[in-house]
């Protein structure tokens, strides 16, 4: 791989966790807030662990389908630095969020075949950052973190869109080479193939991941 590919670690709960993915090179953090998720934190507890993490490093907070009160609270709470939209926010719902808040909004996408793609487009004129992740199945309770990945086939020679992108979806240390070089990304995000059980992060396997982009 050519050039610095940047990571970003998702879903992080605990301390020592959180201390591997800066030393490691993480170029961001994030933080989920949706109660459904083995990673869910309360603000507080984010607080806490967004108070460690150095200046340039981007502190990112996962929601879904968050209100204004919702998000509200949130950003009173924790010192953030994006907003990660991983519901089903409309276009409109993403230019009105990124304009209350004046914070970077990346909007995830999820993509199981070449149709799921025109949404790409459709909110690179409203996102900051766009995160290209895996259509989770039609009953499951998250929208993202199910370890699943799309076909990256879809995304070949695809090497760019209007707006930086993030790929996700299934990465572990063992595949993220391959699926940089299939895809072009040259950001990546990871939170389940970093973890040795559901919610818990492994600082060796986030050590391992960040270690493999380089």
């Amino acid at each position: 791989m050519s050039g610095e590919i940047s990571v970003k670690i998702c879903g992080l709960t605990a301390p020592d966790a959180l201390l591997a993915a800066v030393d490691a090179g993480a170029r961001y953090v994030g933080f989920v807030f949706f109660p459904k998720s083995p990673r869910h934190l309360e603000p507080a507890a984010a607080r806490d662990l967004a108070s460690q993490v150095p200046v340039g490093v981007a502190k990112v907070a996962l929601t879904v389908d968050a209100t204004d009160a919702e998000l509200d609270r949130l950003l009173e709470t924790v010192p953030l630095d994006m907003l990660q939209l991983h519901g089903k926010e409309s276009p409109a719902r993403v230019a009105e969020i990124r304009s209350r808040y004046g914070l970077p909004v990346m909007k995830a996408i999820g993509i199981a075949d070449a149709a799921d793609l025109a949404a790409i487009d459709l909110y690179s004129d409203v996102a900051d950052q766009l995160l290209i992740d895996a259509k989770p199945p039609r009953n499951a309770d998250l929208p993202g973190g199910n370890g699943l990945a799309f076909d990256w086939r879809l995304l070949a020679g695809r090497k760019y869109w209007r707006r930086p992108w993030m790929l996700a979806g299934g990465l572990t240390p063992d595949n993220v080479v391959e699926a940089v070089r299939m895809t072009g990304a040259r950001q990546v995000d990871v939170s389940s193939g970093v973890e040795s059980a559901p919610g818990v992060k492994d600082p060796a396997r986030i050590e391992a991941f960040i270690r493999a982009t380089r």
